[in-house]
């Protein structure tokens, strides 16, 4: 009997399958991937990406781990973050206690013993003392429950699921539903090859610019010098990564004041924009200074002014929903073969055989894509 089974290989299950083992427990972690990195082997889509600067997203329970690894890009890619974990599982000797592709169907806490007896979904079964589910929040792959799903004869891929062998886009008509972050990621990199893009949109997403780039050698020194003060620094916010704002609420500023504040970081890329201000997550009138302020940055960036208006956030505060971070997502659709959806105005009536039907048209495609649902409970 072990005294620890994990389940899931990810970020989370390799830092738990680390530490109860160098505690001295009998542990044993299941995986459903064929390799460590959870979330970032199953997402391999193109233009895949962390939202979170690349010096900031990595394990910190070792400094030898650290030096003995070096970031390329201010945000880090998926092909470069899964190569980290599995840097991470190679160092810290983790793949003795990992079995891949091997999921955990069935889990029963007997009372009278207190152990968990786990049945995997090839029929084996496990007992421990304490069942550890690392599954995470954005490993459970949804698709739309559309009407005649079953009848589309083209080529059909999910995000959360993506082919290992990638997908030919030119010369295609591609249709995306949904515009959360994967979609946001996945879209430009789609309409730079197909020869036609339908995007679906239900609800909009405000997304600030990654501003992403190569990291100089000499950005690079300096995050190693810099790590245990970042470290530092982290535990002390509310964030958990280096972000800074102005400390002052916006009643401290005047309008154009607010929106310089907003615009030096805008420039600089990523999600640190929401902290410019301590009230803009608590006070709905600070919260809408910011947001008109996206909506702003649409506008300009979007030339057609009905398209523009069908990407402006208009139903939430900001910040409420993950903002999300993209490269040219808003821009993308100046090109003469991108096409938005408003799904408020004309719902998607049915899918057919060659392609979507919503209540004001129909559409050929040919394959489609659909984003999946990052924030489901993935134990179910």
């Amino acid at each position: 009997m072990l005294d620890a089974i994990v389940i899931g290989a990810g970020f989370a299950g390799l830092r738990v399958l680390h530490q109860r083992r160098d505690r001295g427990f009998a542990v044993h972690a299941f995986e459903a991937g064929g390799d460590v990195g959870g979330t970032w082997y199953w997402n391999s889509y193109p233009g895949a990406r962390c939202d979170i600067e690349s010096k900031d997203y990595c394990f910190i329970f070792d400094r030898r781990l650290h030096d003995g690894w070096t970031w390329t890009e201010r945000f880090a890619g998926q092909p470069e973050i899964l190569r980290y974990a599995r840097y991470v599982a190679d160092y810290a000797n983790l793949l003795p206690h990992i079995t891949f592709d091997t999921a955990i169907r069935a889990a029963e806490f007997d009372e009278a013993s207190a152990t968990w007896t786990v049945v995997t979904d090839a029929g084996d079964t496990h007992r421990c003392r304490y069942l550890i589910a690392a599954v995470g929040c954005m490993s459970a792959p949804y698709t739309p429950e559309l009407p005649g799903l079953a009848q589309y004869e083209g080529v059909r891929v999910h995000t959360g699921r993506w082919p290992r062998a990638g997908v030919d886009f030119r010369g295609r008509r591609v249709g995306i539903v949904g515009t959360g972050s994967s979609g946001i990621q996945l879209i430009p990199r789609i309409a730079e090859a197909a020869a036609e893009l339908t995007v679906f949109q239900r609800t909009p997403n405000f997304s600030a610019p990654a501003r992403n780039r190569p990291l100089t050698p000499a950005e690079q020194q300096a995050a190693a010098a810099e790590y245990e003060d970042r470290v530092r620094y982290a535990g002390t916010t509310r964030f958990g990564h280096h972000i800074v704002g102005t400390g002052r609420p916006t009643t401290d500023f005047t309008a154009a004041e607010r929106d310089h504040e907003l615009e030096i970081r805008w420039q600089r890329g990523g999600t640190g924009i929401l902290a410019t201000f301590t009230d803009s997550g608590m006070n709905l009138a600070a919260n809408s200074i910011v947001a008109e302020f996206f909506r702003r940055k649409i506008a300009a960036a979007v030339h057609d002014p009905d398209t523009a208006r069908g990407l402006q956030p208009r139903t939430y505060p900001i910040g409420t929903k993950r903002l999300c971070v993209d490269s040219g997502y808003f821009e993308t659709y100046n090109r003469a073969n991108v096409t938005l959806v408003d799904l408020r105005d004309e719902p998607i009536r049915s899918c057919t055989r060659t392609g979507i039907r919503t209540t004001a048209r129909e559409f050929r495609l040919e394959p489609w894509y659909s984003p999946p649902d990052s924030m489901p409970s993935p134990a179910r």
